[in-house]
């Protein structure tokens, strides 16, 4: 549609029907859909088929005054009906090309049955894995998120919106929703426009780089203004300095919440504050119900502007060439390929927390399965449709695999059940296995929204579990599935081996069982630090190293002799940044994991040891590069991370930032090159002192972190002069 057609629809339009452009209605009942399109409300979510779809476009471009299709959408988080591995897990596998392809997967499904817009990726920074939403989003890290921000954007949106399988692609939460207080959902958050730039934008700004249709705005407040009006970031930030040109779309409610979050007088002035600060489409019913009176007060040029916004995505998805599906073709079943390629992530997805050799599992004779996870169904997480694939068991799968072994499942416990009366049979059956494998874990409703958990332990009776098992003398391996980083210091030092398997979809028991036997390896890497203690939060890697670090744990063994001392002693040991009654750093560290292959790592390189700031801001990159060679006799994967460090900057720097990362496939003996381009992306910030925050290197010692964790890099050295 060009211009000029989009100009004389809106010319056509009465206020009514503008505002009906303006209006998603969520979740209705199937036999109102069709009167809510009558009435001229011009998006919906999706009525569950494709003939249902087809009839509702049916219904706006027949028999409605100006005849414009609807927009279909619904929240394709990680799969329709091919459910893959949730988001974190994705962000856990390092690899955004699969990632790409999941969404790419569940594209081609949901636009089959009539779906035009997809409500994700989630690219909000999540730091307080309290929140239950870190299942949705991509972890603790920009660089990691950035990444696969780009790649589930891609994969929605394919080649562009009209060719086939694509939907319109949302950006959400707009912003810092990560940060809520005290990690409850839909809490206040309050950052530092220094933060501000340098964490919680950026996800969104590589979004809108790559080409996303859409950007939700946030159900929180940021420093006391609620993201629905706060327009120096609605419209300020997103449309006017990064050119913006596509929806800016409420959350559920999020209009009418301004009431409660008393800043809006009623409904109309919500409304009306709501797109003046730059939302375009609202989600839920208030905008139809407002009097003539009451749309008399929104700007007129501002509504007219978000019309246009609306109109030219539905042009830009086809809709108005041909708004309807063929219904021969819905994909209402997962495919052969579709399960493989979701089966693939799962295994990918799983991050080896730590391991003695008891896995892969060598053939075992005699095998215990127990714990809640052995026969459970719950593998698919948050955010999942009734109508996506269900998933198997680990026990079904593992006695398909292990056909010639004798399999014994107790289960022991329950999730959230306080009777531990069958922990007494898995110990005695546990006596006489060869290996015992714990499937154990936080089940799917303890994480996604309105899930958050101030205590990040394993409920019920798991922890119990799993220390009787390991006082039986019987290797064990503990498989953990769940949707988010989890507190296992009560427990970690007597397991031999644990996976971290999260939550995996519609194949996770394939997934998970490839890895147990060494079909697949568990190379994935952490996107989210585990903490020792729910009183560490947040514990991310990328932290300022404050003025007094520490650099050993705490004790609470006081020496009266030091009591009241302050001298250069006690400032080095005492008075640094820690807890009394806590070892120091996290349990397990952003970017942690292992892998069933071993690797070597040769010395780091660097192209030029200094490069000139002029050059630099012209483009100019170097290029770090080592050698990585698989000194085991099985084929594995490596994952190379490389971290910038700061030495001296205007503001204090994070201790280490993620810029780039790889992770490769090396058969036993082969010898591979990784090598990163480093230049302004890399090593620059927002500098924010300025009225105009501006992204700045600034010149000085830089020094790049490279290997396979945090704790295994090799340092080299970069001057920017």
């Amino acid at each position: 549609m060009s211009t000029d057609r989009i100009c004389g629809l809106i010319e056509r339009m009465n206020p009514a029907e503008k505002l009906g452009q303006l209006q998603i209605v969520f979740r209705p009942e199937p036999h109102d859909a069709a009167e809510i399109v009558r009435a001229g409300v011009g998006s919906i979510f999706w009525p569950r088929s494709a003939a249902a779809t087809n009839e509702l476009q049916r219904v706006a471009v027949e028999e409605t005054r100006l005849g414009i299709p609807v927009l279909v959408g619904l929240d394709v988080i990680h799969g329709q009906r091919t459910i893959s591995p949730v988001p974190l897990a994705q962000a856990a596998g390092f690899d955004p090309v699969l990632v790409q392809e999941l969404a790419a997967l569940a594209a081609a499904e949901a636009r089959s049955g009539g779906v035009t817009w997809t409500f994700s990726p989630m690219a909000d920074i999540s730091r307080d894995p309290r929140w239950g939403r870190v299942v949705e989003g991509f972890g603790e890290d920009v660089h990691l998120t950035n990444s696969m921000v780009r790649a589930m954007v891609r994969g929605y949106q394919r080649d562009g919106l009209a060719s086939p399988g694509s939907v319109a692609s949302t950006a959400k939460h707009y912003v810092a929703y990560g940060a809520p207080q005290g990690g409850r959902d839909y809490d206040g958050v309050d950052v530092s426009e220094h933060q501000l730039r340098n964490v919680f934008l950026e996800p969104f700004r590589a979004a809108v780089d790559e080409g996303v249709t859409a950007v939700m705005a946030a159900f929180n407040t940021v420093a006391g203004v609620p993201m629905h009006l706060n327009r120096r970031l609605l419209t300020g930030v997103l449309k006017n300095e990064w050119g913006f040109a596509g929806i800016v779309v409420g959350d559920a409610d999020g209009v009418r919440n301004l009431l409660p979050h008393r800043v809006a007088a009623d409904e109309a002035d919500a409304v009306r504050l709501a797109y003046e600060a730059g939302l375009d489409l609202e989600m839920g019913g208030v905008p139809a119900a407002l009097s003539d009176a009451e749309r008399s007060l929104i700007d007129g040029a501002r509504l007219d502007d978000a019309v246009a916004r609306v109109l030219a995505l539905k042009e830009r998805l086809g809709l108005f060439d041909d708004p309807y599906v063929d219904e021969g073709a819905e994909i209402t079943e997962p495919t052969a390929d579709g399960r493989r390629l979701v089966r693939r992530a799962a295994a990918r997805a799983c991050v080896l927390l730590r391991n003695d050799g008891t896995l892969p599992l060598a053939s075992p004779r005699r095998v215990l399965l127990t714990g809640p996870y052995a026969d459970s169904t719950d593998h698919l997480g948050a955010w999942t449709q009734h109508f996506g694939a269900r998933a198997g068991t680990i026990a079904d799968e593992l006695r398909l695999r292990l056909a010639e072994a004798t399999l014994e499942v107790i289960p022991g416990v329950g999730f959230l059940s306080d009777d531990a009366s069958g922990i007494a049979a898995v110990v005695s059956a546990a006596r006489s296995a060869d290996v015992v494998v714990i499937c154990a874990g936080e089940p799917s409703a303890l994480s996604g929204e309105a899930a958050s958990r101030s205590d990040l332990r394993l409920p019920g009776r798991q922890e119990e579990l799993i220390r009787a098992v390991a006082g039986t003398g019987t290797p064990f391996v503990v498989v953990l599935e769940s949707g988010r980083p989890l507190v296992v210091a009560d427990w970690i030092d007597h397991a031999p081996a644990v996976l971290a398997a999260w939550h995996g979809g519609t194949e996770a028991p394939a997934g998970i069982v490839d890895v147990l036997l060494g079909d697949e390896d568990p190379a994935g890497r952490l996107p989210m630090s585990w903490p020792r203690s729910v009183g560490q939060i947040p514990i991310h890697y990328a932290h300022e190293n404050t003025g007094r670090p520490a650099t050993t744990g705490g004790t609470l063994t006081v020496d009266e002799a030091d009591v009241g001392l302050h001298g250069p002693d006690n400032l080095q040991d005492k008075y640094t940044s820690k807890y009394l009654d806590l070892d120091l750093g996290p349990q397990f560290s952003f970017g942690h994991g292992g892998s069933y292959a071993a690797f070597a790592h040769g010395e780091p390189t660097v192209s030029a040891e200094q490069v000139a700031l002029a050059d630099l801001d012209a483009g100019a990159t170097v290029t770090v590069s080592i050698q990585v060679t698989n000194t085991s006799g099985r084929t594995g994967d490596e994952v190379v991370q490389v971290y910038v460090e700061d030495l001296v900057a205007s503001v204090a720097p994070p201790v280490r930032r993620l810029v780039a990362f790889e992770r490769r496939t090396l058969a036993p003996s082969e010898t591979a090159a990784f090598s990163f381009d480093i230049g302004v992306d890399q090593l620059g910030f927002w500098a924010t002192d300025a009225a105009q925050p501006a992204f700045t290197v600034e010149p000085g010692l830089f020094r790049l972190h490279i290997g396979a964790t945090l704790a295994t890099t090799q340092p080299i050295d970069l001057w920017v002069r």
